[in-house]
């Protein structure tokens, strides 16, 4: 018989308030950053959400589970992973005390455990239901209106009146103050502005230049460690991170053109893995054996490829190759001889950066060479970095082609550590943009496409609603609101004034709708945010209240004058009423923190559905016949051990 453990509503809350007690250490502008000692002794500091969660050796099944749907969102999202914590931490609290008031019947459930089980999973279905239906609306009306939004024609330039800062960089200094701490986050916000500067097409949608960045950032970042922060700054054109093999070419020579290879300059030889097949003939011919004679003849026509090639460059010009492949010690010597720089082993993510930037277009065969296939650079020479030297090239007429300057981004830091937890800042600050400038309609459609199915099961997938048509146009992309709770205090108003009197919980006597379940759990955030001054929070809650009043009151009268019934509030025609608080407390996305709620609800649905776990010793690769609703977590060592998910 298998050891079979039994799974309830409090075991589910017991874990994630374990989660939550590690992250709300570091949560908010009062949070400190966690201290990690890895096996080898080294130190890493970080203050990001889901490096923490990823960090813990988690042994629970429940827990992993969880922490899976945190990273699994924010590498859409960039942002959230300790909010999710909390918000899936205070919902799994207030479905406990609601299905908690749900009598025992004991002709239907067996038990008190399995009546409070079920009224919690109707109470998370209704949730998400309800989140998937109406809560862009509510947001759109309840709290857009209350913030501002960032204009398409100056996506890099928008700048406050008063204070003359971009509106990007306030955002990305929210961003960066919960990643890298209050003494880094205008410089790297400052950077990252400078980034979007020169890569935003003037007359394009900044998506564009987002999706682009976001596709080649591993191109675009060059790590250096040893160095003060300080030192991080643009570089002009793009950095290939491997060094030349032969001498590089002569700086005064200018423009320089170049090649993308990505077969052998050596055409005819053999790839890894190839055998060489040796023709039929004569067994004895000129005194040579067949085997000798067919190698000796694929030696020289290689050998006059291999000429071919390198005459063929020559008469185009070429001085600069780059190189997927590695190439063969006599195709380095015969292009080193003819003044042809050779760089070998880039990787294609840095090969297609090149192309698109250059306009050139790679190529498999030198013979086949043509005008279309080769780019011409201002300059192509050695830059030293740190202990690591590269090769650093400079493209001819970018801007005008393009209408960017390409660049890319050295960041330095003084270990190895910081210096990674800089970079996947500059990362995740990219895809909160992207998701920033994504409509509501359309982010709804994103989260609910994402497999948030922790159980891996048909069954667990048949539990989720489906997703309405998308009501696109609520919202236009680019809506922030001021942070440090703002987005949780202006929501848990408008979805306690909602009152759906509808989708309240099936049972007729629990009178708990499950608009105000979620309202009541959106403040759990901000008082996470004001833990260390209870007072600042009701100060911070009657100011908002006030002023959402006031320009209740005053779109009130604007109805009530004649204005259409069908008008949809945009953040850019108010007059900003927070705008008081948006430069005191910095920034944050509206589409974000949706999306967040539906990733938050989603994984909630997906938990509850979960009965038991059996713990087995046997790894299962297949699933059994007759139990589609199993589900396999295995744990490292899959031959010794594995944990069974059971769902309902």
């Amino acid at each position: 018989m298998l050891p079979e453990e039994s799974l309830h509503l409090e075991h589910l809350l017991q874990t994630a308030s374990v989660l939550e007690s590690v992250v709300r250490r570091s949560f908010g502008p009062e949070g400190g950053q966690v201290l990690f000692t890895r096996d080898t002794g080294q130190a890493v500091l970080s203050r990001s959400g889901t490096r923490i969660l990823t960090a813990l050796r988690l042994e629970h099944p429940l827990a992993r589970m969880i922490v899976e749907c945190v990273t699994r969102h924010s590498a859409v999202t960039g942002d959230g992973s300790k909010t999710f914590i909390l918000l899936l931490a205070s919902l799994l609290r207030e479905i406990h005390t609601a299905a908690c008031k749900v009598p025992h019947v004991s002709h239907i459930y067996k038990s008190r455990e399995a009546a409070v089980a079920s009224a919690a999973r109707h109470l998370a279905k209704k949730l998400l239901t309800f989140a998937l239906e109406e809560l862009d609306g509510i947001i759109a009306m309840g709290v857009v209106p209350y913030g501002s939004c960032l204009q398409r024609e100056d996506f890099t330039a928008t700048r406050h009146p008063e204070t003359n800062i971009p509106c990007i960089q306030k955002l990305l200094a929210s961003f960066y103050h919960s990643r890298v701490g209050h003494t880094h986050c205008d410089f790297f916000s400052h950077l990252t502005t400078e980034l979007l500067n020169n890569w935003n097409p003037k007359k394009e949608h900044p998506s564009l230049s987002l999706n682009l960045l976001n596709d080649n950032m591993s191109a675009l970042l060059t790590p250096v460690s040893g160095f003060p922060n300080s030192c991080s700054r643009l570089i002009e054109g793009q950095v290939i991170h491997r060094d030349f093999s032969t001498p590089c070419p002569p700086c005064d020579q200018q423009p320089l053109k170049a090649v993308v290879l990505t077969g052998f300059l050596q055409p005819g030889l053999l790839c890894a893995g190839e055998v060489l097949e040796l023709g039929c003939g004569d067994p004895r011919v000129d005194g040579k054996s067949r085997e000798e004679r067919s190698i000796v003849q694929f030696s020289a026509l290689a050998e006059r490829s291999l000429e071919c090639a390198i005459s063929h460059l020559q008469s185009l010009g070429v001085s600069v190759v780059l190189s997927a492949a590695k190439q063969s010690a006599a195709a380095l010597a015969s292009a080193a001889q003819v003044g042809i720089c050779m760089v070998e082993c880039v990787s294609e993510d840095e090969l297609s950066l090149f192309a698109h930037l250059s306009g050139a277009s790679p190529v498999t065969d030198c013979l086949i060479v043509g005008p279309n296939n080769i780019a011409e650079l201002n300059f192509c020479q050695p830059i030293l970095l740190g202990a690591h030297r590269f090769v650093h090239v400079a493209f001819c007429d970018s801007h005008k082609r393009l209408g960017v300057n390409p660049c890319g981004l050295i960041i330095y830091g003084v270990g190895e550590g910081q210096t990674d937890q800089y970079v996947h800042a500059i990362h995740d600050a990219i895809h909160m943009l992207l998701s920033t400038w994504e409509p509501i309609g359309m982010t709804a459609t994103t989260a609910s496409k994402q497999t948030f199915d922790i159980n891996r099961s048909s069954h667990a997938q048949s539990q989720i609603p489906k997703v309405p048509p998308c009501r696109q146009g609520l919202v236009e992309p680019g809506c922030i609101v001021p942070a440090a709770g703002t987005f949780e205090f202006l929501l848990h108003h408008a979805l306690s004034q909602h009152g759906h009197t509808s989708l309240f919980f099936s049972y007729t006597h629990l009178d708990t709708s499950v608009s105000q379940l979620l309202a009541n759990a959106l403040l759990s955030v901000p008082r996470h945010i004001y833990s260390h001054s209870p007072r600042h929070f009701l100060q911070v809650q009657a100011t908002l209240l006030s002023l959402v009043n006031k320009q209740s009151h005053n779109k009130f009268l604007k109805q009530n004058l004649g204005e259409s019934m069908s008008y949809r509030p945009c953040c850019r025609e108010t007059e900003m009423p927070l705008k008081d608080f948006m430069f005191d407390f910095g920034l944050e996305s509206v589409p974000c923190k949706y999306q967040l709620l539906l990733a938050v609800l989603q994984c909630l649905s997906s938990l509850l559905q979960i009965d038991s776990i059996l713990h087995i010793h046997t790894a299962l690769r297949t699933q059994t016949q007759g139990l589609s609703n199993i589900s396999w977590e295995c744990t490292k060592d899959e031959a010794e051990e594995c944990d069974c998910i059971v769902s309902h």
